[in-house]
């Protein structure tokens, strides 16, 4: 997913160009479709421009709140850049989704030392889904039950054992994330973390996400779900999710 670093090496702020969907294992996958995925680890020491009528969107917020808003934009107009398409503002829907320029699918995400946007041509790739999140665990009992269903939370004890290095209950939370930032786009409406249960296989760094609600038609073909990719490394779970034609 991303540029390779040197083992336990957090790179810092600068807009990286890489690949969409890598999985966990040592030899990675191939690209999830012709997506591009621009990533930044923080903000740059001078701002980050805004373009007409994004500073709007975030002129209530503090300041480190606009800084990760205006860099996560770099980092779509960069993989905007990389498929031809000139830059400009990217504003925000009734539901906080980014209004993309026409013809384009993406998903941004930002986190605690963590920038990224993934974009692709609505011809080649229908949907995409991106997630950061902290490597920690949910902060307790209460906040794992509003994200999960029961069957989720069975399987965590079970992952945990398979794979005790991971705090599995944030990377749910995040495969949740990418399965909304996909879902909306195609349905034009509200997805609630009970109404998907996700599968992870701990080993090949993939999940799988099956809808407990009437999806989207797509092809003539209702919707029943998913596939993603999660990645753990320096400190963060990446979740991302790629519907392609």
């Amino acid at each position: 997913m991303r540029t390779q670093q040197q083992p336990g090496s957090v790179p810092g702020p600068g807009l990286r160009t890489g690949r969409f969907g890598s999985s966990a294992s040592t030899t990675g996958r191939p690209p999830a479709g012709p997506v591009v995925l621009v990533e930044s680890y923080g903000d740059p020491e001078e701002p980050t421009p805004f373009f007409p009528g994004e500073e709007e969107l975030v002129a209530r917020a503090v300041a480190t709140r606009r800084a990760e808003f205006a860099t996560a934009r770099a980092c779509a107009r960069a993989a905007l850049a990389q498929l031809g398409v000139a830059p400009a503002a990217i504003l925000r829907g009734e539901r906080g989704e980014p209004l993309w320029p026409a013809g384009i699918v993406g998903a941004m995400t930002h986190c605690t030392g963590y920038r990224a946007a993934a974009v692709a041509r609505a011809g080649d790739v229908v949907s995409l889904g991106l997630d950061a999140e902290p490597h920690l665990p949910m902060p307790g009992e209460g906040e794992l039950r509003l994200v999960t269903v029961a069957e989720e939370r069975r399987n965590l004890p079970l992952l945990t054992a398979r794979r005790p290095d991971i705090c599995w209950d944030r990377l749910l939370f995040s495969a949740k994330e990418s399965v909304y930032k996909a879902w909306y786009p195609l349905a034009g409406r509200w997805l609630g973390f009970e109404d998907a249960v996700i599968t992870v296989d701990p080993d090949a760094g993939t999940f799988t996400a099956r809808l407990l609600v009437p999806g989207p038609v797509l092809a003539g073909e209702p919707l029943a779900g998913f596939d993603g990719t999660w990645t753990v490394q320096d400190g963060l779970i990446r979740t991302a999710v790629a519907v392609i034609r």
